[in-house]
């Protein structure tokens, strides 16, 4: 199986390459067009601010390859939130795979969230043997409102999507790099597809 995990200048990608290994499989870093159509599985991490990342993925033009991919693809973090039509963060337009504008967390919660929450409703086959309620780790200000294309929610001064699906493209908002035995199972769960 060829996983590439899109490499754009705006992410975590080393931790996303290792959890993969840690799972028996290998993963490719490339910001390659080619590449990225041929593989079998695509990974689009992100970290950092949107504005400048969608800048990054616009002069390697990723940004027009992305939306067009049939093969499973997996946005992480940013990544999901890029995957969005639009985000407050820096007046970004994104790549409108998923029909839904981000919007920055009110300050009426501590901004950015980081730490463990709960993921909720989980509705999707990237979610198998993971139980209701299982705990991710997350880092951001920002979030998708809820859609139609949710498939788990998180509750943070605002019930939002951690998650969204629209048909080969998944979004998570967590790190499942970073969240233990669950977020082990959505990346090879991801990966099984």
């Amino acid at each position: 199986m060829k996983i590439v995990i899109i490499n754009y200048g705006a992410g975590n990608i080393q931790s996303i390459r290792f959890a993969i290994e840690r799972l028996g499989y290998e993963a490719i870093l490339s910001n390659d067009v080619e590449e990225i159509k041929n593989a079998d599985k695509v990974i689009f991490p992100g970290v950092g601010e949107a504005s400048s990342a969608m800048k990054m993925l616009k002069a390697t033009g990723l940004d027009t390859i992305i939306p067009t991919l049939t093969q499973p693809v997996l946005g992480i973090c940013l990544g999901m939130q890029l995957m969005c039509n639009y985000s407050e963060e820096g007046d970004t337009t994104g790549l409108g795979i998923f029909n839904v504008d981000v919007k920055r967390f009110e300050n009426i919660v501590k901004v950015p969230q980081i730490g463990w929450n709960q993921i909720k409703g989980l509705g999707s086959k990237i979610f198998n043997d993971v139980k209701e309620g299982a705990y991710m780790y997350l880092v951001h200000s920002y979030y998708a409102p809820l859609t139609k294309e949710t498939i788990a929610t998180t509750e943070y001064g605002v019930q939002y999507s951690t998650a969204l699906q629209k048909a080969n493209f998944y979004g998570v908002q967590f790190h499942p790099e970073k969240s233990s035995t669950d977020g082990a199972n959505i990346l090879e769960n991801f990966l099984n597809l």
